[in-house]
C-alpha cells in the first residue's frame, strides 16, 4: 500500500481557501469536511486538510504562525511537466495567490512557486533528469 500524506493547514477564510484550491484543479472530498474544515484531494496519496483557525487550535497548543511575518512551512509538489508547473502558478495567481520569485531552469529541474491566500508557500517542480554527478 502506498503511503499517504495529509497536510493540515490553518486558513482564515475556509470558503475562500476551498475556492482557491478548486481553481487549481484539485477536488474536494465532501466526506471529510464541515463548517470548520475541508479535505482537498491533490492526488491519490496527497491530501490538504484545510482547517479554520479555531479548529486548527484543537490540534496544537502552539500559536498559529502569522504568515505575513514568518514562514510556517514550504510545501513542494512534483509536477509531470514544465507546462504543469507554469499552469498551476498561472491558476494560483488568477485565483488570488501571489508569487515572490521567477521560474528557475537548472536543466535537469524546472521550478516556480506560489503563495496561497493564507500565506503558505508552494514550490512546484518538474525533474526531467537527475543532476549530473560531480
Amino acid at each position: 500500500m502506498s503511503k499517504q500524506i495529509f497536510v493540515n493547514l490553518p486558513v482564515a477564510d475556509l470558503p475562500k481557501s476551498i475556492a482557491f484550491f478548486e481553481a487549481l484543479g484539485f477536488s474536494r472530498n465532501p466526506e471529510f469536511g464541515d463548517d470548520s474544515g475541508a479535505c482537498i484531494v491533490v492526488s491519490d496519496t496527497i491530501f490538504v486538510m484545510l482547517a479554520t483557525h479555531a479548529r486548527f487550535r484543537d490540534f496544537t497548543p502552539k500559536a498559529i504562525c502569522d504568515t505575513s511575518k514568518a514562514v510556517e512551512v514550504l510545501l513542494n509538489l512534483h509536477c509531470e511537466s514544465r507546462d504543469e508547473v507554469d499552469g498551476l502558478v498561472a491558476k494560483a495567481l488568477a485565483a488570488g495567490g501571489t508569487t515572490y520569485d521567477e521560474p528557475e531552469d537548472l536543466g535537469f529541474m524546472y521550478s516556480h512557486s506560489f503563495v496561497d491566500p493564507d500565506g503558505h508557500g508552494w514550490g512546484l517542480f518538474h525533474m526531467s533528469a537527475t543532476p549530473a554527478q560531480t
